[in-house]
């Protein structure tokens, strides 16, 4: 697999996003994920970031969408929110990605007023359909495990469960590795995703909250999980997501950091190559 990097990670440094990119080459990333909004960001920008991973040889393998409007009651919502993930499908497309990285969000007003099986047939159909769009365009959607008690894919057996609602080849998981680890998911349940997940995010965290911390900064026992991991055959890469450094003027060597520790654990694994 390759050793990837969420471009967010950068994010706080205040520089500009072709430095990003040339650090995250300059550090021996096989490939990027992008964290971009195409409503957000003007034609400048979308082929810059294109042109500069090119020139880095650096493929981008995922784009992060997070789209919590998917499950929203109000129907508007849903339509803009579907019609906002079809123009990041597009860009997907443009960029040759593999797939879409897709958060989807959480259970409103505590599961209460609106009964929680309607939330959630409402995300299926709204997922088969852009899974339907993602099949015409020969790529894939990575729904992410989101850890909090709420969310609507929060541990294994709904992950399980919605992909197999949705019932459609374009339509996979996302494994999270610190998420795993608060959800309280052990390495073992991960066999249940054989032939169900397509790509890998990696960090570590306390134990108690979403941290997002450079590997070995925190308490997960990678070891079990990228045993598990591998035995999936997946092909792609591992991504490492990175949340805010304490110290913002040494983001670099935060990053690196991140590298070389998940490196090892990835070589250790057998995992990266």
């Amino acid at each position: 697999m390759k050793l990837g990097l969420i471009n967010s990670a950068w994010a706080q440094a205040g520089r500009d996003t072709a430095w990003g990119i040339q650090k995250t080459a300059e550090l021996g990333f096989d490939s990027i994920d992008i964290f971009a909004d195409p409503l957000d960001i003007d034609v400048r920008e979308r082929r810059l970031i294109k042109r500069e991973c090119d020139r880095h040889g650096l493929p981008i393998v995922s784009i992060c969408c997070v789209a919590v409007g998917l499950i929203d009651f109000n129907p508007s919502v849903q339509r803009f929110s579907i019609d906002r993930c079809r123009a990041y499908l597009d860009l997907c497309y443009e960029y040759e990605a593999d797939n879409l990285l897709l958060v989807l969000g959480e259970y409103i007003w505590n599961r209460e007023v609106i009964p929680p099986a309607e939330q959630w047939q409402t995300a299926v159909e709204n997922c088969r359909t852009l899974a339907e769009r993602a099949g015409e365009l020969d790529l894939q959607i990575a729904l992410e495990l989101e850890p909090f008690k709420l969310s609507l894919l929060n541990n294994i057996d709904n992950m399980v469960r919605f992909v197999d609602e949705v019932n459609h080849p374009a339509l996979q998981a996302n494994i999270d590795v610190s998420h795993l680890l608060l959800a309280a998911v052990t390495p073992e349940e991960i066999r249940r995703l054989k032939g169900k997940a397509i790509h890998v995010h990696i960090s570590d965290c306390d134990g108690k909250v979403h941290g997002d911390l450079p590997p070995g900064r925190g308490v997960v026992d990678f070891e079990p999980y990228l045993r598990e991991i591998k035995d999936l055959g997946i092909e792609g890469a591992v991504s490492i997501e990175l949340e805010y450094s304490p110290e913002p003027d040494k983001i670099e060597e935060w990053v690196r950091e991140a590298y070389e520790s998940t490196d090892r654990l990835m070589q250790a694994a057998g995992l990266r190559g």
